[in-house]
């Protein structure tokens, strides 16, 4: 290899004068124009790798999204069908249950170790296996709740195929048909009394009809009153047994007597507005063991599902009484 010439002033004899470097000096100049060199391809390299997407990175990119948008989509119903079995659980508990007097499930046998907490994770934050995870704890609830729900109604129809007599006598329908009615005067709970202006517990639920609007019997039983009772106006007053006694107040006139065995459906009375009353209404009160229940509880028999949200709604919105 031929020594490399370099060229350098003097200002003494003020000509170039020609200088040879040394081998180390050469060296020196290869190292440093390579490592330039490599630093350029590097950073060219790491300009494509950063701006440039290559067709098997697109279509992963692509995979992954659709994957995240399919999890999201499951995350969705998932919720969806847990709010639908919530729904279930809730009405088993309140209603099928207290039909037939049987205990509800507590929160421990029904979901059997699985937390009830809703995640509140958003699902753009998360990893792809905790997506997974938050998904397959969802569908795993799902799966607890209907088996539980299966064990429930199992029971239930064993109960009620046990016991069919005891179904005839609880109460089960509206005592005023649902095309005679006007509103839901009043429901179950604390109300404003509308002559005294005072708070009290309403025991029962008003149904404002027209006078002589015909009253019907909501359960098997035997007439244990037919008369004139104080403030309740007419009443009547079946025993159904099994502990179920129902209150008709404020009728117009009493087609039964005491002593009759009357039938669920059996006509009993009419729509008045005797007794302590602002207007036509039927007080109805349906009783265990003596202690009043709310009447919406025990409409199983004659009403559809969307007939009974719309009572249950009422009943809750109604604020004030008639007697």
């Amino acid at each position: 290899m031929s020594p490399k010439a370099f060229y350098r002033y003097n200002n003494v004899t003020e000509r170039y004068e020609r200088v040879y470097a040394s081998r180390r000096q050469r060296w020196g100049i290869y190292l440093r124009r390579f490592g330039i060199s490599t630093a350029i391809a590097l950073a060219v390299l790491t300009v494509l790798y950063i701006f440039t997407e290559l067709p098997r990175e697109r279509e992963l990119r692509r995979t992954n999204e659709r994957l995240k948008a399919q999890i999201d989509v499951l995350n969705r119903r998932a919720d969806e069908a847990v709010a639908v079995m919530e729904d279930i659980a809730e009405r088993d508990n309140n209603f099928y249950r207290v039909m037939m007097q049987a205990d509800p499930l507590t929160p421990a046998r029904r979901y059997a170790g699985l937390e009830r907490q809703r995640s509140m994770d958003r699902l753009d934050s998360l990893g792809d296996e905790a997506l997974v995870g938050v998904v397959e704890t969802k569908l795993d609830r799902v799966d607890r709740m209907i088996a539980s729900q299966i064990e429930s109604f199992d029971f239930l129809a064993r109960q009620a195929g046990d016991q069919k007599n005891r179904i005839a006598h609880i109460p089960a329908i509206q005592p005023v048909p649902e095309r005679f009615l006007r509103t839901m005067a009043s429901g179950y709970g604390v109300r404003r009394d509308p002559i005294y202006g005072t708070m009290k517990f309403h025991e029962g639920m008003d149904f404002s009809a027209p006078p002589g609007t015909p009253v019907y019997a909501t359960a098997d039983g035997r007439v244990a009153s037919a008369k004139w009772q104080g403030l309740y106006g007419n009443m009547i007053e079946i025993n159904h047994g099994y502990n179920y006694t129902t209150r008709y107040a404020h009728l117009s006139r009493i087609a039964v007597h005491a002593g009759e065995n009357v039938h669920r459906g059996d006509l009993i009375g009419y729509v008045g507005n005797t007794g302590k009353s602002t207007g036509p209404h039927l007080h109805y009160e349906v009783r265990y063991r003596g202690a009043a229940q709310n009447p919406v509880n025990y409409y199983y028999y004659d009403l559809t599902p969307e007939q009974y949200d719309e009572i249950v709604r009422m009943a809750e919105n109604a604020g004030h009484v008639m007697d």
